[in-house]
């Protein structure tokens, strides 16, 4: 009964006035509000600065300059190795699993097509076909930019229209096709191993998403499917390199073919840094074991919301 007092308000709210409302609010530059609000948001989310460049309310332009900060190079340290793959975020990996032909399961009774997650497009999906996944949850209080997971070249980026509905463990569980449902950023790229795709989901109250190589991104798009490509151009990035930001917080799905990193698909549910190796050696934990618990993962998500 929770989780439909949770969820169902959300099919009634103006998800994205609201989320452009978000928006404008952290952009607000005025001095009192800026820094009332970054010590407000700091207290209740137990926000740890001394990994970052500023550490001072006053040495941020605006709210989202705050949310978005820069980390001193060694908070952070990008795991060794060309074959290690590495977070590409501060998260909890609340998912992880293989595709059941071209079908990712998202909870009990909820499952959708690779394809609609990606933006439609079905020979582009077909290469992940028996492939892996993992989703890594971003909360306010965690670092909010987007690194490569693996040095690759970027091919494509297709913006998909959505919903905006919250990422936590409840809406989950209730909604179905979620992250396909949500508005998302589809990064495609080519690596010496094979393809893999980053894709940014937004929720409500994430004021914006961006990348490096295109800026700002929502929320001056619309209901409009967008798509740059890159193929021409030579973009390659190193595993590590910033690649793009979530103002506030949100999700993150990485997704690769079967073969290419087969041990995505047994990572166990934990909290993780961008940088960190991920668990080659790792089986997936038993359920009832270890597991963080729909509080924690709260805890995590779009403020609990």
């Amino acid at each position: 009964m929770l989780d439909y007092v949770k969820v169902v308000p959300q099919y009634m709210i103006p998800q994205h006035m609201l989320s452009n409302m978000m928006h404008w609010f952290m952009h607000i530059e005025q001095p009192w509000i800026k820094r009332q609000t970054i010590q407000a948001l700091t207290k209740l989310y137990n926000i740890d600065l001394d990994d970052a460049i500023k550490q001072e309310p006053e040495d941020y332009r605006h709210f989202n300059a705050f949310f978005t900060r820069a980390l001193k190079p060694e908070a952070r340290p990008i795991a060794e190795g060309e074959q290690v793959w590495v977070s590409p975020v501060d998260g909890v990996i609340s998912q992880s699993a293989r595709l059941q032909g071209n079908q990712m399961v998202q909870a009990k009774c909820h499952d959708y097509s690779i394809e609609a997650l990606l933006g439609g497009d079905i020979e582009y999906a077909k290469r992940y076909h028996n492939g892996q996944f993992a989703v890594i949850y971003l909360s306010p209080r965690d670092y909010h930019r987007i690194h490569l997971p693996k040095s690759a070249q970027l091919i494509s980026m297709t913006y998909v229209p959505g919903d905006l509905f919250a990422v936590n463990p409840a809406t989950v569980r209730l909604v179905p096709g979620l992250f396909a449902r949500n508005e998302r950023l589809v990064l495609r790229f080519e690596s010496d191993e094979g393809p893999y795709a980053l894709v940014m989901v937004g929720a409500i109250f994430v004021g914006s998403m961006e990348t490096v190589f295109e800026g700002k991104i929502t929320p001056h798009y619309g209901a409009t499917l967008q798509h740059w490509d890159y193929t021409d151009q030579n973009l390659h990035f190193n595993k590590g390199d910033e690649i793009g930001r979530f103002n506030m917080g949100s999700t993150v799905v990485l997704v690769t073919p079967e073969g290419v990193f087969d041990e995505l698909a047994e990572q166990p549910s934990r909290f993780i840094k961008m940088g960190s190796a991920f668990s080659a050696d790792t089986v997936t934990p038993d359920p009832s074991e270890n597991q963080p618990t729909d509080n924690d993962q709260d805890e995590h998500a779009i403020g609990g919301i």
